[in-house]
């Protein structure tokens, strides 16, 4: 069939447009069409194309959308998102009709959309210079008659950003066969865009930006439209070529793609006008709003259109943009190269550019804002999986397994697990091979992992917590448990491979019913869903089915193993142990209890008996019927055994043998009283008797003697309080006990500072006891109760010991406690544990606080950070309860100060120094407890303290005048100019009569006061609360310094100077202004180079 001739201009538009719902699909351009009826029907192509669109009709548009056709443009934008389609079709249509007026309209439209009313006559259309347009735009927004509709809150303006992108996708697309090329309309509307982005108005660049990418990722739709049909025209041509007969066919095939052709150079040509005139400079804009949008829309045509712009001419800005010191245009460029690398015929045009950026790639892994370390991390993903990146530049990465934000550490997880563990992400490596094979290689790579950290328990649990929810086999119990029990020698896994396995399966199944196995991040109560809870209990059925036979098994091959122990014994507390009833494996349960009966007396360590106590109470609580009376019975029969052992054990010390076992057995006793009453009127006397006669005993043995007989005085107390008539016999018994106790703790009283770690440790003992003892019958408690007789108040003198000896556990060097941090019990004696038992005395009112409470908080700033906030959440809790807060203080403060004359007055200069220099730091701490609110709220605190300071400092003077510039001076600063003149006039009045030259060096102090006083604060440069207001810190991880090349990135494509500006000082500059971030508490506690050192052989 012979083409038909072309018809006028106008009319071949009216029967090509596409409109804006007929877009063609490029799978239905490339549908099964055989080569013969393509050829058949290839005459009618145009044809049949101008049918179909006629023939559509606008779905949905009602009587009420026709008459709202004609509304003008700008409110349809504004208004109703459904109206857009059939608005622009008949903008299309007048346009044709009369072009200048149509015109006139959209550049309306456009003024508007950006927030300026202005309008050009339709006459005077050709003659009007863009330049002008722009240049009365801006004045128009300088003088403030401008309205910004983008941003703007009112609710007809919520779909405002949405709306005018579709409208400008809409009118490209119905212009598709019609004005888009007419290169008079477009390129119209690309000047004025072009040059609204430049313009100084935010609204103005922001606005025009979005309608200029918008316009690109329009084009590309046509452009890739046009380019399918271009594919099947050259196809055709083909075929009738092969035919060998030249004729009118032929001839029409050629005009077609020719035409096509010239298309698409046109459309792409305008893609580069906006690129180069629009782009190249709002990348780089300084609003970051501006800058995210043109990379988002970059990513967005790389993807789309990558015969044009999948060249590194265009790629670079999205390496270059890595650098941006927004957060936002950071994570908008790993993005766009994260959809990139995932199209694999894309990889091999990224080559030069993956070259140059990949180490850039790596270093945002460990950005300072999560989220776009997340997102880097899954580009790094990408990367490894086309074998882009070396093995040795990944090490950095693992360190970010043990890092504090756990999105980190579970996005580096499921990286370790896809490249390490799977092996998934190189082709090269996947094995074949069934599930069971597979879960047991996993195991055997994970625990190569965890061989890095064998000998700290929380690194490990970070890893399997990082992996957990990608590793299918760590919940394959079966094969687990199979390779703990293998006894051929060749398959045997080592001590620390079995180790680590344990640990493993332990905190697998922890995961598995819903436990945390790391600290959280805050300490909200975690809620689940009712899926999640009914998913826990299967998971919890699982285990017990599996776990039923294997488990005694598990503890007889691991019994006399005290590291693995502890992690087998507590598996038993995450187990339905109403299956065992269910299933009849009545047996195999009671065997579990011996088993775990023979550990508690088989070990004596803290773990290994905590263990052992905490699965006999799971078992004694949680079974039914007879495993319920078999495990009491067991645990009965246990306290009594324990009881034996105990003065056997004793009367081997008296017999003049070794104290070991009275210490392990001690130990047992105080595991059991931890969680359970145990009947021990028995040995109290022995224990008394111990105590009095033999005190060259090792010091641990007496703390556990002190510490049993303490937790049995709490029962007592405990069941009296519990039980309903309370007999006369059993106060006196416990007043009795509680006397013996005290009695035998003040006997360890001493001021002088202990010698060694074990004596150390007893003083903390002893102080906590007291503590414990005295909160539990403080006098508040019982008074005006029939158990009044049980209140206690220690005496002064006591309490001036306890203090002593309290304060002298308070100035142990740090790296005394760091040498036996893993030491047992250390959580239990250390400095934290004696300012806490201290303070709550005062906090719980069991001692009066008008010694004790200044004496804390003279402490402040002297033991580190942890005493630190310990004393200031007392003194919050002291405030909330209505204590004089300046009388406190200023007692805290007249007590650092007598350390320091003491030191003074004792010739030791290097003391009398650092006892200043505390004096001042408690100083300036408690000060800045008041705050900003000072001058107002807290302004008669604040001027009792001063004028009380004022009378301590002449009391003796000059003996006590450092007090003025070593106390006094740091709480001026909040008060008022008046109250600071005041304070002024009163010092100088106490020095009329006075001749200070006298004593130049004792009165030093008091002229310091003064002149600071006058040459600052009466100047007001003090009334700055010495700008305290800490610096806001961005959100996220602390960053790390980067050392980022410069920015001449490609040789080979030579870039404008304003195009090569962009660079990394920004982002270095802004990394450096968080270099004094707190570190998270997880890398203090060990280096994680051991990671950078972890090698995976790996297997095909």
């Amino acid at each position: 069939m012979e083409e038909e001739p072309v018809a006028s201009e106008t009319a071949s538009r009216r029967m090509k447009r596409t409109r804006a719902q007929t877009r063609v699909n490029e799978e239905q351009l490339h549908g099964s069409v055989n080569e013969e009826e393509r050829e058949e029907s290839s005459d009618d192509f145009e044809d049949s194309r101008a049918r179909a669109k006629r023939s559509k009709v606008l779905r949905g548009t009602s009587s009420a959308a026709a008459r709202n056709a004609h509304q003008s443009l700008i409110d349809v934008v504004k208004g109703d998102r459904r109206q857009i389609p059939l608005v622009v079709k008949h903008w299309v249509e007048h346009y044709e009709k009369d072009p200048k007026a149509a015109m006139a309209g959209l550049l309306s439209m456009m003024f508007e959309a950006c927030g300026a009313k202005y309008h050009i006559e339709e006459n005077f259309l050709d003659q009007t210079d863009v330049d002008d347009v722009v240049v009365a735009l801006v004045n128009m927004a300088k003088r403030g008659e401008v309205e910004d509709y983008q941003t703007s809150k009112k609710k007809d303006f919520k779909n405002f950003k949405d709306n005018l992108i579709y409208f400008w996708d809409t009118l490209v697309a119905e212009c598709e066969n019609g004005p888009l090329f007419d290169k008079v309309l477009f390129d119209k509307c690309m000047d004025y865009v072009i040059a609204l982005s430049c313009t100084p108005p935010r609204v103005y660049r922001q606005v025009a930006s979005l309608m200029g990418l918008q316009l690109v990722t329009s084009f590309i739709h046509v452009a890739k439209v046009l380019g399918s049909q271009r594919e099947i025209t050259q196809r055709q041509l083909n075929a009738e070529k092969k035919k060998k007969v030249d004729g009118p066919r032929v001839e029409s095939l050629n005009k077609r793609l020719s035409m096509t052709h010239e298309k698409i150079t046109i459309i792409e040509e305008m893609m580069r006008k906006i690129f180069t005139g629009l782009f190249m400079h709002r990348y780089r804009d300084v609003e970051p709003d501006i800058r995210m949008t043109c990379i988002q829309s970059l990513g967005v045509w790389i993807l789309s259109y990558p015969s044009l712009f999948l060249q590194d001419l265009y790629l670079k800005y999205l390496g270059w943009t890595l650098n941006d010191k927004s957060d936002g245009v950071r994570k908008a460029s790993v993005v766009a190269l994260q959809n990139l690398y995932e199209v694999d015929d894309n990889v091999p045009s990224l080559g030069l550019f993956t070259e140059r950026f990949y180490k850039r790639m790596i270093e945002l892994a460990d950005d300072v804002d999560i989220s776009v370390a997340v997102c880097a991390i899954g580009l790094v993903k990408q990367l490894i999986r086309h074998q882009l990146v070396p093995e040795e530049e990944l090490s950095s990465l693992y360190d970010l397994l043990i890092d504090d934000p756990p999105e980190i550490r579970r996005a580096i997880g499921a990286l370790v697990y896809d490249n390490l563990i799977a092996q998934r992400l190189n082709s090269s490596q996947s094995s074949s091979g069934d599930n069971t094979d597979s879960s047991e290689v996993h195991l055997s790579r994970l625990l190569r992992i965890l061989g890095e950290f064998s000998k700290d328990e929380i690194l490990s649990m970070y890893v399997i917590d990082d992996v957990w929810e990608y590793m299918d086999a760590m919940r394959d119990w079966k094969r687990i448990l199979y390779m703990l029990l293998e006894e051929e020698p060749s398959a045997e896994l080592s001590d620390v491979d079995a180790a680590n396995l344990i640990r493993l399966l332990s905190a697998s199944i922890r995961k598995a019913v819903g436990e945390k196995i790391v600290p959280a991040s805050d300490n909200r109560k975690q809620y689940y869903t009712k899926a999640q809870r009914e998913m826990f209990e299967s998971s919890k059925r699982d285990i017990t089915v599996v776990m039923m036979r294997n488990y005694p098994q598990l503890l007889r091959k691991f019994m006399s193993d005290k590291a693995k122990i502890p992690c087998l014994l507590e598996i038993i507390v995450h187990v339905n142990l109403e299956l065992y009833s269910l299933k009849r494996q009545d047996q195999t349960f009671k065997s579990a209890v011996l088993l775990m009966k023979e550990a508690f007396f088989k070990h004596g360590e803290k773990e290994a008996l905590r263990s052992c106590v905490k699965a006999l109470n799971f078992c004694a609580t949680e079974s039914r019927g007879e495993l319920q009376d078999f495990a009491l019975n067991k645990l009965k029969a246990i306290e009594e055994e324990l009881i034996i052992k105990l003065k056997s054990a004793i009367k081997e010390v008296a017999d003049g043998d070794d104290e070991y076992s009275l210490l392990v057995n001690l130990k047992r006793l105080y595991e059991l009283q931890l969680s359970r009453q145990i009947s021990i009127e028995s040995l109290l006397k022995d224990f008394a008797e111990t105590l009095k006669n033999f005190r060259s005993i090792d010091d641990e043995v007496i703390g556990f003697l002190l510490l049993n007989m303490h937790l049995h005085v709490c029962w007592c107390l405990h069941s009296i309080l519990n039980s309903g008539i309370v007999p006369q016999q059993s106060i006196s018994s416990l007043i009795s006990k509680r006397s013996t106790l005290f009695e035998l703790l003040e006997s360890f009283l001493t001021t002088e500072p202990p010698k060694g770690f074990r004596a150390s440790q007893l003083a903390c003992r002893v102080c906590v006891i007291f503590s414990e003892q005295w909160c539990l019958f403080s006098k508040a408690t019982f008074a005006s109760t029939e158990l009044e007789a049980l209140g206690y108040t220690p005496g002064e003198s006591i309490l001036r010991k306890f203090w002593k000896l309290g304060e002298c556990q308070l100035h142990i060097p740090d790296e005394t406690e760091d040498e036996d941090f893993n030491r047992e019990y250390i959580e239990e004696t250390n400095r934290d544990a004696v300012i806490i038992a201290v303070g709550k005395l005062v906090a719980v009112d069991a001692v009066p606080k008008e010694y004790l409470a200044p004496e804390i908080v003279s402490h402040l700033a002297m033991h580190g950070t942890n005493v630190s906030e310990v004393i200031k959440h007392l003194l919050t809790v002291l405030r909330n309860k209505g204590a004089d807060v300046a009388l406190l203080f200023l007692e805290t403060l007249k007590r650092a100060h007598e350390r320091y004359l003491v030191a003074l007055f004792s010739d030791d200069d290097e003391s009398a120094r650092k006892t200043l220099q505390e004096c001042e730091d408690l100083a300036s701490g408690l000060a800045k407890t008041f705050g900003k609110a000072a001058r107002n709220k807290c302004r008669s605190d604040v001027l009792n303290i001063v004028t009380g300071g004022i009378q301590y400092a002449f009391t003796d003077a000059p003996k006590h005048l450092s007090f003025l510039d070593g106390a006094v001076l740091h709480f001026i600063s909040k008060l008022s100019p008046p109250d600071i003149m005041d304070i002024l006039k009163d010092v100088e009045k106490r020095t009329e009569n006075v001749n200070t030259d006298e004593d130049p060096s004792g009165w030093r102090p008091y002229h310091i006061f003064v002149d600071t006083v006058h040459e600052k604060y009466s100047k007001g440069e003090g009334l700055q609360d010495d700008k305290e207001g800490t610096v806001g810190r961005r959100r996220g991880r602390p960053p790390k310094k980067q050392n980022l090349q410069g920015k001449k990135l490609f040789d080979q494509h030579n870039s404008s100077e304003d195009e090569e500006s962009i660079s990394g000082s920004d982002q270095e500059a802004d990394e450096e202004k968080q270099e004094d971030e707190v570190v998270p508490l997880i890398h203090s506690m060990k280096s994680s180079s051991k990671l950078r050192s972890l090698k995976i052989s790996r297997e095909s």
